[in-house]
């Protein structure tokens, strides 16, 4: 769409902050995303986030928006002792956000079938191997961030490909997780990594974006309740850590619990948590690295960042909240690799035919970095921002499947899965389930969309920022 100047005095600026506030009372009143008013009110899924960054824009584009604002004005609160008002239509209803309390990543479930039919996570991890060639750490180690480490399948691959680049360069790895589960999960995989690399230095952290690179909370309430525990394996086998690792499952149980915010709605630590694990035969080649309380480095050579914000949050959120805290604990020389859904693929279509216009992806990754351009400000001129070309930065995987599996007729089993995996990607929330499942025509769905293509497959995108290095 194209926007001329409204703003060439200070009158026409004032009107673009006004409008912006009507947009943002409206959003948050419908909790309507701030893209999706953008493509109902004048069929551009932008506006609102160019229009924060200053974009220009016509008085026959203002005239439309404060039309469909006249148009569509939200409802009065229901006061008490009456009955609420009736539901929007469906329409508006799938373009809403998530209730308070809703995330998509913990329903376990879903996430665990997920993962054993789809193969994401190799991919992801292939993906961020690549990005192994272009690091060229300093002593004394090699620094990892994993934001959002999961079950530690991506993080797992990862540490083996980084052992055979390096074998023998201490490493520094920081995996942050707020699910017990899946910390419980990720541990399992580490007593391997810690018997072939033993100049490891292991950290798992509940901690937010914010504060986990740097392994310390914000406020002065929660650093003093930080429960800081630091684990030295004995012995040399893989059997022994493994050992070790499992004893720590009763910590575990009572202290990584996790609570709901009542303002955001997002999940939050009960109390912070710092768990670090090493070879106590290393200690003494480790000591230089292991963090401890108040002596933190977070100058990382690699920031992982795979899915770790939800696809329907705001691109300000996933910029400000999520992606900027992680660009800055990087060092001269260092790479974030951000990793996301991208869609455009056969499980957006099973998508399309049940919900109609549904777009969960509506941030592509030109969005999220112009974005944490303008949260850095200033800072930004020390940093690269590297889209790349969608034959470089899309990748596909699949949901594996027999050869001869969707040839013919198709098993339920596999549609299960595949529908699973279809509403897993897009993030559908529950309450939008219900109302579909109560007859048969989801499967229908799923059954066209397979024979269609002959499986299932879905489209990730990549993005890069890394830090320049300082002058020689």
């Amino acid at each position: 769409m194209r926007t001329d100047q409204l703003q060439g005095n200070g009158t026409g600026a004032a009107t673009a902050e006004q409008i912006l506030s009507e947009i943002r009372d409206y959003c948050r009143a419908t909790q309507t995303a701030e893209s999706t008013f953008g493509r109902l009110a004048v069929n551009d899924g932008k506006l609102v986030s160019r229009l924060r960054d200053g974009a220009r824009i016509t008085t026959g584009t203002l005239d439309k928006l404060r039309a469909y604002l006249g148009q569509h004005r939200p409802p009065p609160a229901t006061p008490p002792g009456k009955l609420p008002t009736p539901a929007r239509p469906a329409a508006d209803a799938v373009a809403d956000i998530a209730p308070p309390g809703f995330r998509f990543f913990d329903n376990r479930q879903k996430y665990l079938l997920f993962v054993s039919t789809c193969s994401e996570k190799t991919e992801i991890a292939n993906r961020v191997s690549l990005e192994l060639s272009n690091l060229q750490p300093s002593p004394p180690a090699l620094r990892l961030f994993d934001a959002g480490v999961g079950d530690g399948t991506v993080l797992s691959r990862v540490m083996r490909a980084l052992h055979a680049r390096f074998p023998t360069m201490p490493l520094y790895v920081v995996a942050k997780e707020i699910s017990y589960e899946d910390v419980r999960m990720m541990l399992e995989k580490m007593a391997d990594r810690l018997f072939e690399h033993p100049a490891t230095v292991l950290v798992v952290t509940n901690l937010y974006y914010a504060e986990a690179p740097w392994l310390t909370p914000r406020s002065a309430t929660s650093a003093q309740g930080l429960i800081w525990k630091d684990v030295a394996l004995s012995g040399n086998t893989a059997h022994g850590f493994a050992e070790q690792i499992r004893e720590l499952e009763g910590f575990l149980a009572e202290n990584w619990r996790a609570g709901i915010s009542q303002k955001t709605g997002n999940p939050v630590y009960m109390r912070p948590i710092v768990l670090t694990l090493r070879r106590e035969d290393h200690s003494f080649l480790l000591d230089p690295i292991t963090p401890r309380p108040g002596k933190v480095m977070a100058d990382y050579d690699l920031v992982i960042a795979s899915q770790p914000y939800r696809a329907r949050s705001s691109v300000e959120f996933k910029a400000s909240k999520v992606v900027t805290p992680l660009v800055r604990s990087l060092r001269p020389g260092g790479r974030l690799i951000g990793i996301h859904s991208h869609g455009h693929d056969p499980g957006i279509e099973i998508i399309d035919q049940v919900w109609p216009g549904d777009d969960p992806f509506k941030t592509d990754r030109y969005a999220i970095l112009r974005q944490v351009k303008h949260e850095l400000a200033g800072a930004a001129r020390h940093y690269n921002f590297n889209a790349s070309s969608d034959a470089r930065s899309i990748f596909r995987y699949h949901m594996h499947t027999l050869p001869d599996e969707v040839s013919g007729p198709i098993g339920t089993s596999t549609l299960f899965a595949a529908w699973n995996a279809a509403i897993y990607v897009a993030q559908v929330e529950d309450i939008r389930l219900s109302e579909v499942v109560r007859d048969g025509r989801y499967l229908e769905a799923t059954d066209r969309v397979l024979k269609k293509h002959g499986g299932l497959w879905f489209n990730d995108e990549t993005y890069v920022i890394s830090r320049r290095r300082a002058p020689a």
